[in-house]
């Protein structure tokens, strides 16, 4: 995720990192050649391009404008509902660790580096790492971690370990609900992340919208350069810039969990339940928070 200040106005002129214009940079120098070659085309046949109204791409424009509007703001609620449900499982690891202060040292240590290692897992899971290995660095995990679903087996373990000391009479069966009903918060956690990163936005709206972006920007150069000239290269180019930047950025958002620039910091809010869990149990030497990398925080 970018973090950035309020971009001034020498960062509006000039700034590049953090700006989506990278990966838009290409179909930007397709659009201006192509702009110059209707320029050039204008000047030796004056006539025909007299004839180009710009009309038409008025309207297009419009009903191009509604419906990027559209899929950017289905990939914006994508985008938002993840970060919340990443700001519901710190909660509910705060809540279920504060009901643990009358466990045993050595029970609510298991308990809470179990913690540590769900959200160290759920977020290699959403990010496509070893989803093993990020567990095993805080727990020991049992055989169910080789299936399908290590960051739930975790959950299961830590299960299994309320149910032993509710057994064993260590914690009462009132307070083994309110412990379950936290558990039962991470595993809705981490059931909606992966719907979010299973069900990506219908193809066809993305390539509808390209398609449509891209002619578009190839064809507006011919209604405007009977009438604009060598300006023709302005409008067209901020309009190709707002179409893809926007398309580019909806990209970004469609998958919150990524790694790329504006996706959302999976392992900051990983490493915020880490120290937190570490720090309740007494342990000095704390990772060190996350730390923003050229203006990007991951």
């Amino acid at each position: 995720m970018i973090v950035r200040s309020q971009p001034s106005l020498k960062d509006v002129l000039t700034a590049i990192h953090g700006s989506i214009l990278p990966r838009i940079a290409r179909r930007l120098g397709t659009i201006a050649l192509v702009s110059v070659i209707a320029i050039l085309a204008a000047k030796d046949h004056p006539g025909i391009f007299a004839r180009i109204s710009a009309m038409p791409f008025t309207l297009i424009g419009i009903a191009l404008s509604v419906f990027m509007s559209f899929r950017n703001n289905a990939c914006y609620t994508r985008w938002w509902e993840g970060r919340q449900l990443w700001g519901e499982l710190i909660v509910a690891s705060r809540c279920l660790a504060r009901q643990t202060s009358n466990f045993k040292e050595e029970d609510r240590n298991d308990l809470l580096r179990g913690i540590c290692g769900f959200a160290s897992g759920l977020a290699a899971r959403l990010r496509g790492a070893d989803e093993p290995a990020a567990i095993k660095l805080w727990i020991k995990i049992g055989p169910a971690a080789k299936g399908p679903n290590p960051t739930n087996a975790v959950l299961n373990q830590l299960g299994e370990l309320l149910l032993k000391l509710m057994g064993e009479g260590a914690i009462t069966p009132i307070h083994y609900s309110v412990l379950e009903r936290e558990m039962h918060r991470l595993s809705e956690v981490q059931g909606a992340c992966e719907r979010i990163a299973s069900t990506p936005v219908p193809f066809a709206y993305s390539l509808l919208l390209q398609r449509t972006a891209l002619i578009f920007c190839v064809m507006l150069p011919f209604a405007l350069a009977g009438s604009l000239d060598w300006w023709t290269l302005l409008p067209v180019l901020l309009t190709a810039y707002t179409f893809f930047g926007l398309d580019a950025l909806g990209h970004q958002l469609e998958d919150p969990f990524g790694l790329e620039p504006n996706c959302l910091p999976l392992y900051a809010l990983r490493r915020t339940v880490e120290r937190e869990m570490l720090a309740l149990l007494a342990v000095d030497d704390l990772p060190a928070p996350a730390e923003p990398r050229n203006g990007i925080l991951s």
